[in-house]
C-alpha cells in the first residue's frame, strides 16, 4: 500500500521521473561530485520540503524519482533545484566562492513524466542505469559491425 501525505486540506501521493543534463550534454559529472551529489540534492530537498525517493547520476545525466506535495509546481521544484545545485557545485567542486552570477552547470531544459501506478518498475530502471547505458552502448557497437556501410 501507498503512504499517502496530508496537509491541511489534501491527501496526495504525487511521484515523477525527472531526468537533467549538464550544459551541452558534456560528461561533467565524475570523480568526487558523482559520489556526493546524491547528498547535494537531499540535502536540497529537505529544504525546499520535497523528497528524494530514487536517484542516480551518470556522467552525463541525473535520474530522479521526486515526491512534489501539490503546493508546488514540478516546473517550480526543478528550477530550484537545478539552480541552487549548480551554485554548490560551483562552490565546493569548482573552486569559485564570489559572484556566482552567469555561471551555469544544467542545461535549460529538463525531463519529467508522473510515476503513477509503475514505481517499483521506474524506481529499478533508475537504480540500473548503469547496465541499460552499457547494454544499449553494445547493441549499438554489435549493429555497426553487423552492417558495415556500403
Amino acid at each position: 500500500m501507498r503512504d499517502w501525505e496530508s496537509q491541511a486540506h489534501v491527501r496526495w501521493y504525487c511521484r515523477y521521473h525527472v531526468v537533467f543534463i549538464p550544459k551541452y550534454r558534456k560528461k561533467a559529472i565524475f570523480g568526487r561530485l558523482r559520489k556526493e551529489i546524491g547528498g547535494i540534492f537531499r540535502e536540497l530537498c529537505q529544504q525546499f520540503g520535497l523528497e528524494l525517493v530514487e536517484g542516480h547520476a551518470l556522467a552525463d545525466h541525473v535520474h530522479m524519482c521526486l515526491s512534489i506535495p501539490p503546493k508546488f509546481s514540478v516546473a517550480n521544484a526543478i528550477g530550484k533545484l537545478k539552480g541552487k545545485s549548480a551554485i554548490l557545485i560551483h562552490r565546493r567542486y569548482l573552486g569559485r566562492t564570489k559572484n556566482l552570477t552567469g555561471y551555469h552547470f544544467w542545461a535549460r531544459g529538463y525531463c519529467v513524466s508522473t510515476v503513477g501506478l509503475d514505481e517499483a518498475m521506474v524506481r529499478e530502471y533508475i537504480r540500473k542505469q548503469d547496465q541499460h547505458e552499457l547494454r544499449q552502448e553494445q547493441l549499438t557497437l554489435q549493429e555497426v559491425g553487423m552492417n558495415p556501410p556500403k
